[in-house]
């Protein structure tokens, strides 16, 4: 159902400049909304400001949006978007209209991805996010073959080793704590240094990461990945009041568990899991993804649903998107209301 649907009948003029009134016109007097709704002169409000309110308001962008691609012909770069996320994310800004540049270092995922999207709106670069010089050769490229850079998302991230031993702070791997630090802060932030390079002289953009509910409570994951993502978070702000400056939006989605290759893979590690042949593997994963989806159900407030790469991929199109253009220094969780709930600690 649209918004028009929403609104009384009448002629057809009317019901166009209506519709964009539905934003805020449940806070105004009967009469002033009626005036509102119907661009009559009134004491409360006068033709001119009505118009003006129709023709500026962001509604009738959300209006327009639902019926056309929602970033047509923006230039994206996507980390780690071979798979998983990832790739929900690359094949949602496709779908809806964005030439889209994969840096990963997964070069047969990235190249078979490029190839299925086809060459029109993909294309794969390796990247290592922790490599400074892999980040600056991944925005050259894209500037190369798109002339300027609308959109970063920093989505490549690792969990680090997921072994019963390895969860203590009291048998802590320094230089393991180090590594998931150099790809989820440093390469986020090597991201954001070379994609506002980029973006600065055009004053436009949007830096989307994607963190973790890790990083919004405690206690949701190992000790070197929690602090990684609190870094992230605390860095997508920091970099908004910097950037904001010169019209980038910098934003971050924080995600409950989505049942992604990484994340099934993790799980196992943690339960000391060993498949000794493919098919034994492929059953387990199947079973393993089942669990995983019943537990965020379970902690989840928000019944019905389920969680999938899908949902963070819609929440990514939707920051990267002009839809968003007054949103910066955010971080949008997507969890199903878990950490608002007391259920995530059991009580």
């Amino acid at each position: 159902m649209t918004a028009v649907d929403l609104m009384p009948a009448a002629d057809d003029d009317n019901k166009k400049q209506s519709s964009t009134g539905l934003l805020h016109h449940h806070q105004l007097p009967a009469a002033a909304d009626n005036a509102i709704l119907h661009n009559t002169r009134h004491p409360f409000i006068s033709t001119t400001l009505a118009n003006s309110f129709f023709n500026r308001s962001i509604s009738a962008r959300v209006i327009h949006s639902s019926i056309c691609r929602r970033l047509e012909g923006k230039v994206a770069i996507v980390t780690g978007g071979s798979r998983g996320i990832g790739e929900a994310i690359v094949r949602a800004f496709v779908h809806h209209g964005a030439l889209v540049v994969v840096a990963d270092i997964d070069d047969a995922g990235g190249h078979a991805l490029a190839a299925a999207l086809g060459p029109h709106a993909c294309t794969y670069v390796h990247c290592d996010v922790a490599e400074e010089a892999d980040v600056e050769r991944a925005v050259a490229t894209t500037l190369e073959q798109h002339g300027r850079l609308d959109v970063l998302c920093n989505n490549a991230g690792v969990l680090g080793r997921q072994t019963r031993g390895a969860k203590s702070i009291a048998s802590l791997d320094a230089a393991e704590f180090a590594r998931v630090l150099r790809v989820n802060a440093l390469g986020a932030a090597l991201g954001m240094k070379h994609a506002a390079r980029a973006m600065v002289p055009r004053r436009s953009g949007s830096i989307v990461s994607v963190a973790s509910v890790a990083g919004v409570l405690g206690g949701l994951g190992p000790h070197a990945y929690t602090a990684s993502k609190h870094a992230l978070v605390g860095l997508t702000k920091n970099a908004a009041c910097e950037l904001g400056e010169h019209g980038i939006r910098v934003n971050c989605i924080s995600p409950f568990g989505v049942a992604t290759p990484m994340l099934v893979n993790a799980w196992r590690q943690g339960q000391g899991g060993d498949h000794a042949d493919e098919d034994q593997a492929a059953a387990s994963e199947e079973e393993e993804v089942e669990k995983m989806e019943e537990m965020v159900r379970r902690l989840a407030t928000l019944k019905g649903p389920t969680l999938r790469a899908g949902d963070i991929a819609e929440a990514a199109v939707f920051l990267a998107s002009d839809e968003s253009r007054y949103v910066s220094g955010h971080n949008l969780v997507v969890d199903g209301g878990v950490t608002t709930s007391r259920n995530v600690i059991g009580l």
